[in-house]
């Protein structure tokens, strides 16, 4: 059976709600984020503010200077949650619904007699009617081309209102429409991968379905053929109802750069502590601990280190995400943004012997502690730093 695929997208879906609390933006430009101020960024921008080169992720004042008479408005995610979840309500035709952000989804209708045409309109035309919000669909065999025709489909139409565009791709078209595309329009392509396809003189995803795969496995070892066989419109992933937790992670851009060390440090221990009250919320642990570091020219680094075993406890996330940051910032280089998180995540491994009472004590401290910042606030206790001999020289060498 040939399956029918769809991918679900709301078009600019933070200033959609902000249009229905406020009917007055439609039509003007106008963006969702942080004030300009405190370092904030576009969150979200209308159509209107797009036609002026406002995009989302571009800090918040060079998107005013672009677009002098953008009005800015603050996120409200308690908001855009509740109006995704009657979203994904409307879009429930069948039980395989993979939501894969707040406004995105995939949709595996291919139980679904009618064609998928007639369910993506269908679909589309309920989501218009009933919450008046626009969206997107793109609709193929599996769910790169699905993405990648909705993508395409959205960006043929330009002008200051929402797309609100239909997009299909039938059986056996997958790779004749992929072929006149970028090869960064590809999942798993990035501008370094691009660069070196494009030395050997490729740079379409048509060009690259017909490069031989002894050359693709030679540059990019096992992910070569995997490459080739995206290019060709071949994808059998399914469409996953329950979504695992990967990585948790928090991170803080600040009002101004920040250049002391032990005030970043201190950053860095809250930042652990939020992971690693999360963590245990989700009843969960992890073996990968990674620090993000932006300086002020936006060079950004990500870095990360192995735990011995799982672990959800502050301390452990911190020292490693201190050491981590000690052997990669440069003295006195101004810092915009940092962030911590955990991947590879398990269910915490609880050991019970007479041996580990020291671990045991940890966890019951942890438990205490996280049960009087639930009540109080996270500001009612904090963990006093243990400074042991040779602690700093520990911190200061390289892993």
């Amino acid at each position: 059976m040939v399956r029918k695929i769809l991918h679900i997208d709301l078009d600019a879906f933070f200033c959609a709600v902000e249009e229905l609390h406020n009917p007055s933006l439609k039509g003007k430009p106008f963006a969702v984020g942080g004030k300009s101020d405190q370092r904030g960024v576009v969150a979200s921008c209308s159509y209107a503010a797009r036609q002026f080169g406002v995009r989302s992720a571009m800090p918040m004042g060079r998107a005013l200077r672009l677009c002098p008479g953008l009005i800015v408005i603050s996120s409200r995610h308690g908001v855009y949650g509740a109006v995704s979840k009657q979203v994904m309500a409307l879009i429930d035709i069948t039980p395989l619904v993979e939501p894969i952000s707040i406004d995105e989804a995939f949709v595996d209708v291919s139980d679904l007699p009618d064609s998928i045409e007639t369910i993506a309109t269908t679909l589309q035309t309920r989501i218009n009617q009933n919450l008046d919000l626009p969206v997107s669909i793109g609709a193929a065999t599996n769910k790169l081309v699905a993405k990648i025709a909705n993508d395409w489909g959205k960006k043929q139409k330009i002008g200051p209102e929402p797309p609100n565009a239909i997009t299909v791709i039938l059986p056996g078209e997958e790779a004749a429409f992929l072929a006149p595309l970028p090869v960064q329009a590809l999942w798993g392509i990035g501008p370094k991968t691009a660069d070196k396809l494009g030395s050997l003189g490729i740079h379409t995803i048509g060009a690259l379905a017909q490069a031989p795969p002894e050359t693709l496995k030679m540059l990019f070892g096992r992910f070569g053929p995997d490459l080739r066989r995206r290019a060709l419109g071949i994808d059998d992933r399914p469409v996953v109802v329950e979504q695992t937790v990967k990585s948790i992670s928090n991170e803080i851009t600040f009002p101004e750069d920040l250049t002391d060390e032990q005030a970043l440090l201190a950053h860095f221990r809250s930042l652990s502590e939020q992971v690693g009250r999360r963590l245990r919320k989700a009843d969960l642990a992890g073996t990968t601990v990674q620090i993000k570091l932006r300086w002020s020219d936006f060079t950004t680094i990500t870095r990360q280190k192995s735990l011995p075993s799982p672990s959800n406890l502050d301390h452990e996330i911190y020292e490693t995400a201190a050491m981590l940051f000690k052997s990669n910032q440069h003295r006195g280089r101004p810092v915009r943004l940092i962030g911590v998180g955990v991947s590879n995540l398990h269910p915490p491994v609880r050991q019970l012997s007479l041996w580990d009472d020291d671990q045991k004590k940890e966890h019951q401290l942890q438990s205490a502690v996280d049960q009087l910042r639930e009540r109080f606030g996270p500001d009612i206790i904090k963990r006093v730093p243990q400074v042991n001999e040779g602690d700093h020289e520990g911190l200061d060498e390289e892993d």
